[in-house]
């Protein structure tokens, strides 16, 4: 090859070389500094659009199982609710059967009649003022409240729009307020007015079983819809990382390397450049 002073085909080489070594040499310290193989769509314009996806993916399957997990809390307090209604349904009954025996006399009686009538102040107490939050849940057995479970309820419980729960309980709600009120009219002077009291009980008992059934089988639903939403969480991630993920054994091999050539460019262009003293020379 002829010496030129204009063209000096080594050093351009040892220069091209050098700028992709530096360039692979700045994307292997990127990634093993942020941890992450795509870092712009420049790095993989498809990864990176299907990364995307994944992630809202992973993000709304987060926020469903802080819904689930709400939901979950909720139903529990109602069915809490519940789960002592039934417990002074319970006393009530007992205090019919009581009153259904003319053992008792009449001061027996009233004694009865006073606990059962504070009985179901609390019945309507328990039924209008338990709430989640600041909302009502249930609804009054004098019918001025209906909290939210009057209501059907959907409960979002996945990342998309078909993955939803439904929850009425508004029927049930109802039934179970109408047997309880007529404990309001329950008379417990006389065996014949304790009788119609254990019948109304029964029926109250029915009508509360049959919500509490309906709220303890959403609540198992809740929950393992929460556990496979965790399931499908982790392995959503788990793709997640290996399309964007950095491998950082691979880049820290490939910064050494990447390292190694741009000092050995350097070092060839120092001597190309100097091959134009060999011309100077010439003249000497």
């Amino acid at each position: 090859m002829a010496l030129s002073i204009f063209t000096n085909a080594a050093s351009m080489t040892s220069t091209t070389s050098m700028n992709k070594a530096t360039s692979s040499l700045n994307v292997a310290m990127q990634r093993l500094g942020t941890g992450k193989r795509i870092n712009s769509a420049a790095d993989d314009a498809a990864g990176l659009q299907i990364a995307s996806r994944l992630q809202a993916q992973s993000n709304g399957m987060g926020v469903a199982k802080q819904n689930i997990s709400k939901a979950t809390a909720m139903l529990q307090t109602a069915e809490g609710a519940f789960d002592e209604v039934n417990n002074i349904l319970y006393r009530m009954k007992d205090l019919a059967t009581q009153a259904a025996d003319d053992t008792n006399n009449a001061d027996d009686r009233d004694a009865l009649a006073a606990e059962f009538g504070e009985l179901n102040s609390e019945l309507e107490n328990i039924m209008s003022n338990t709430s989640y939050g600041t909302e009502k849940l249930l609804a009054s057995v004098s019918g001025n409240v209906a909290g939210k479970l009057a209501s059907e309820m959907q409960f979002q419980i996945g990342a998309s729009t078909d993955e939803t729960l439904k929850v009425s309980l508004s029927g049930g709600l109802k039934n179970v307020t109408k047997s309880l009120a007529t404990l309001l009219t329950s008379k417990l002077d006389s065996a014949a007015g304790g009788n119609a009291a254990i019948d109304d009980l029964n029926a109250a008992l029915a009508e509360v079983g049959k919500v509490r059934s309906t709220l303890g089988a959403n609540i198992n639903r809740l929950g393992h819809t929460g556990a496979n939403l965790a399931n499908m969480q982790d392995n959503t991630n788990l793709n997640i990382g290996v399309i964007r993920d950095a491998d950082f054994a691979s880049e820290a091999t490939a910064m050494t390397r990447n390292q190694m050539l741009t000092q050995s460019s350097q070092a060839m262009l120092k001597q190309a450049n100097g091959m134009s003293q060999m011309v100077l020379g010439m003249l000497g």
